[in-house]
């Protein structure tokens, strides 16, 4: 039997999440992203487990066999970090990662300190960049 996948939706109340996201400033900033990935999206946002606030769903398929259900655009708000989740990898937006300003990234994360220290412009670009490839598997 496969496994079933640990993140799913929930019927959580992401605004009861949201409010009780500290520090302050790390709460700012979600409340921010939430606003922003709206915005591109135009979908409500979701709570998936119980930390990732997403927008959207698509079905994805690995060339190993692994598949699943996962929002195009998603995040979490980290301790350390707020954490945007790209359903597309991190490689597809190099040219804006160049001027982002501040930032980590994983595979298919990108991690700000501080939402203030980055181009609003360039994040904006990336969210809804991400969510225009939703549908397809480009890191297969």
């Amino acid at each position: 039997m496969a496994d079933s996948p640990k993140t799913v939706p929930t019927d959580a109340d992401v605004n009861a999440f949201l409010d009780a996201v500290r520090p302050d400033r790390r709460r700012r900033d979600a409340e921010r992203a939430r606003a922003l990935c709206e915005r591109v999206t135009g979908e409500p946002p979701v709570l998936w487990g119980p930390s990732i606030v997403g927008f959207g769903s698509a079905h994805y398929r690995y060339a190993s066999g692994r598949e699943g259900d996962w929002p195009p655009v998603a995040f979490a708000p980290r301790t350390t970090a707020l954490t945007f989740y790209l359903m597309d990898g991190v490689e597809a937006h190099a040219a804006d990662l160049a001027v982002l300003g501040p930032h980590t990234v994983g595979a298919g994360c990108l991690y700000l300190k501080d939402l203030d220290a980055v181009d609003g412009e360039a994040l904006e670009r990336i969210v809804a960049r991400s969510w225009r490839a939703r549908g397809t598997n480009p890191r297969d």
